[in-house]
Formats: structure tokens, sequence, C-alpha cells
């Protein structure tokens, strides 16, 4: 199979996932009565209508090539950065230290990913934006809650734009054989890394009993991870012939995104409980904010780039 053919196959697959979701939802819509049941394939439905919006946006992304990749993670870093700090509180003498992260460092670490310069998005934010933001911000003169600050400004810029960032520098790595193939990395990692959500709601949802973390994630089943791991480890065993990747290489590469990925919704349910909120935001309907729908990526992202970066290069 070309490029063109293994793109076309992936897209139809999720395509012919969504019709799925929609057919079923429309059933379950005319034939659930109970409030209760109609509130869940409301909800159900919303998330679908959700889906088929990220799929066209990413989609056009991929169309664009490496420079819409990059505009596509470029942009949803801003959005989840922004979610993030607004959760946490900040004073006046974080502003000029934010004004730096969001249109300095931000666009800085996206340009390095775009220009394929590896050395400088690698250590850019974990060593520079590391040590220029809490310079900045303590010019400002205020001691209160000085670390804490600080802290909450690094972790958002490194799980919300240098995690992310690693998803459209895939399409750097030189990988013998599979030139020009690299945007099928990313569609690889997103499908794996979504479809373990779905499938541990899902699977959660069946026969989910015994809670995992009760106060941090109330949904998150041993029956849902278990079953949701083991189901996508197997989808991306499937999907090998879409990358360098043997089979068995794929299904090892793919369990290790789907632990690394409930690692990172667990974390990030964590600071949501923390601050006293279910979600990050409102933007994406049924799911939640952009935050909510990347925090599995925030984790797996960094892992799969140099995993493939390590192995296949």
């Amino acid at each position: 199979m070309n490029l063109d053919q293994d793109l076309m196959w992936l897209g139809a697959g999720v395509g012919g996932v969504l019709v799925f979701a929609s057919v079923v939802g429309a059933i379950l819509a005319m034939r659930v009565k109970s409030e209760a049941g109609r509130a869940t394939v409301a909800n159900l439905n919303a998330r679908t209508r959700a889906w088929w919006v990220m799929a066209l946006v990413f989609a056009t992304a991929l169309a664009g090539g490496r420079m819409g990749v990059v505009v596509l993670f470029g942009l949803l870093s801003f959005l989840a950065l922004r979610e993030f700090v607004t959760l946490t509180p900040t004073r006046r003498g974080d502003h000029r230290a934010l004004f730096w992260a969001f249109f300095v460092i931000t666009p800085a670490q996206y340009y390095f990913v775009g220009t394929g310069w590896y050395g400088m998005s690698a250590i850019f934010i974990p060593v520079y934006a590391f040590l220029f933001l809490p310079v900045r911000a303590v010019l400002a003169g205020d001691c209160e809650h000085f670390l804490e600050r600080t802290a909450k400004v690094q972790w958002a810029l490194m799980a919300c734009v240098y995690s992310l960032s690693y998803v459209p520098a895939l399409m750097s790595l030189p990988i013998a054989g599979y030139e020009g193939k690299n945007a099928k990395l990313i569609v690889y990692l997103v499908v794996v890394v979504q479809m373990s959500d779905v499938l541990q709601y899902v699977w959660g949802k069946t026969l989910g009993r015994h809670k995992i973390a009760p106060l941090v994630s109330p949904s998150k089943t041993w029956a849902g991870f278990i079953g949701g791991v083991l189901s996508a480890s197997a989808l991306g065993a499937g999907l090998w012939w879409a990358t360098p990747f043997s089979p068995w290489q794929s299904g090892a590469i793919s369990l290790a995104l789907t632990l690394a990925g409930f690692g990172g919704g667990l974390v990030m349910s964590a600071i949501k409980r923390d601050c006293g909120l279910k979600d990050f935001g409102a933007l994406i309907e049924g799911h939640g904010g952009v935050m909510d729908r990347m925090d599995s990526l925030c984790f797996s992202a960094p892992v799969f780039f140099h995993v493939v970066r390590y192995f296949f290069t």
C-alpha cells in the first residue's frame, strides 16, 4: 500500500466507527424512555457529534502536511494552556511570566518542532523556559506562594505545550524505508490513545464494578482499565500495516501508549479534583475542554516519539 491508500483505509475505519456510533445513538434516542437513560443517550450523541467535528479538523490538518499539524497542535496547546492556567489562580506578579509563556515560549516551541530542530525542541521548555520563567516572575517582587505559583506555570507548560508538541514532532523522524509516511504515525498514535479512552469508558459502563481511584476519578474501574487497555492494544497490533512496526512490536508499543495515556488521564483528573471542578472547560460538546480530550496524549505522545526515535531511526 502507498501512503494515500493507507490513510484512506485509516480514514475509512474512523468514519465507519463514527457512522456506527451515530446510528446506534439515533436508535437508542428513539427507544430509551427513562429520564436517566435519555440523559445518558444525549451525552453519547453529543460526544459522537464532537468526534465528527474533531475528526474533520484533524483530517484537514493532515492534508496541510507538517505545517498543518504543527498549526493545529500549536492552537490546541494554546487553548489547553489557557484552560489549565484558568483553573489555577494567579496573582498580578505572574502576568508578565504568563505573557511569555503564551506568546513567546509556546510559539517558539512549535517553531522548533516545525523546522525539525530536535535538539532545541527537546530542551527549550524543560531547561530554558524552566529557568527563565521564575526569574521573570520574581522581578515583580511578589513572594507570596511564589514556589507554588511558579511550579503551576512550569507544569502547565510541560503538560499543555511541551508534551503535546511531540505529536507534530513525529513528522520529522527520519525512519528508513518510511520516508514521507510519518503522518500515519500521528494517526496511529491518536487512534490508539483515543480509542483506549473510549473502550475504557465502554468496558467500565458495561462491566465495571470495582473502582481504581474513586476519590480521583470515580468513573475509572478495573474492568474498564483492563478491557480498554487490552482492546486498544489489540487494535494497535492490528494497525501494524500502517506503521514501520511488526505486529508484535505494534502491540507492545500500543500497550505502552495505553498505559501512559491512562496515567495521564488519572493525573489530570487529580488536578481537576484539587481545583474542585469536573472538566477543564466546556469548549467541546460532551467532552469538556481541550485538555479533557488531550490529557492522555500529553503522557503518551512523548513516550511514542522517543520509542520510535530510539528503535526505528
